[in-house]
This record gives structure tokens, sequence and C-alpha cells, in this order.
């Protein structure tokens, strides 16, 4: 039997063009992905009750398999519109790694947790970096210092 020239053969479905991941599936176990969730807390928890949420998620991802690589609280921040109320949130970002049934029960446990406004998790793109890349404040020039030493002295 011949065999189609490749413009008329069907395309492969995207799930299947990951080798790694068709492997993984072949051999009965679920890939395991880079995950990252921000946290929009109440801002009127105390700093205990913000960490214990914290630590249950760590916890459950843990005992899911999963490994944890990062916590980065971004501190009170006002919200575009109100939430239940509420003009700020707190806002956690947690990176971790997990297979799809570990991160659905998380998802699960903080749609519970009255302390937790919103919550969104995402998969996290494999090369984009860890944490934000700082940016150097630009060089003032000698003409802005002298015109701010003017000011001060009028």
């Amino acid at each position: 039997m011949a065999r189609l020239p490749a413009s008329h053969r069907p395309a492969r479905s995207p799930r299947c063009q990951d080798g790694e991941a068709e492997r993984d599936r072949r051999k009965g176990r679920e890939p395991v992905t880079e995950y990252e969730i921000l946290l929009l807390l109440d801002p009127d928890l105390d700093e205990d009750r913000q960490s214990e949420i914290v630590s249950r998620t760590r916890d459950l991802v843990e005992k899911g398999g999963g490994s944890w690589d990062l916590h980065d609280p971004w501190g009170r921040r006002k919200l575009a519109y109100e939430i239940a109320h509420k003009g700020e949130g707190s806002y956690h970002l947690l990176q971790f790694t997990c297979e799809a049934e570990t991160l659905d029960e998380v998802s699960r446990v903080l749609r519970i947790d009255d302390g937790v406004m919103r919550h969104m998790a995402t998969r996290r793109i494999k090369g984009s970096p860890a944490r934000p890349v700082a940016v150097a404040a630009p060089a003032r020039n000698d003409a802005e210092i002298a015109s701010e030493v003017e000011e001060e002295e009028e």
C-alpha cells in the first residue's frame, strides 16, 4: 500500500507532539508539570493565618508527590474593583511542580477556604525566569541634580 504524502496525512494532535509526555502516558503515569498560583488573600487576615494557608498549600503539593519551588509574598495592594466589599488584597505567588491531580486538589481546597478571595493557577512556561529581572534606575545627569539643588535653596 502506498504511503500518503505529508500534505495529505492527518495532523497529529497537540497532546501527542510532546514526546516525553507521551512516553509517560504509555507507562501509566501523569507527566509532572511546573505551575504557579497567584493567591489573593483577605487583607484583614493576620500574618499567622496567611502563612497557614500557604503552608497548607505546600503540604498538599508535597503529599501529592510534587516539589515546592518558591513562595513570594507581594504584600497588600489596591484592587481594581472591590471583592466582598474589600478594596485591598494580600498577594502571594506560589511556584511548584506537581501532577495534574494534585493541582486539582489544591484548587479545590483554595476554593473552599474563606480567607482566599481569589486564586489563579497557571502552567509555567519553560525558560521563563522564576523571578522578575530587576531593572536598574536610569542615571541622573548633572543638570537634573543642579536644578534640584537650586529649587531647595529657594
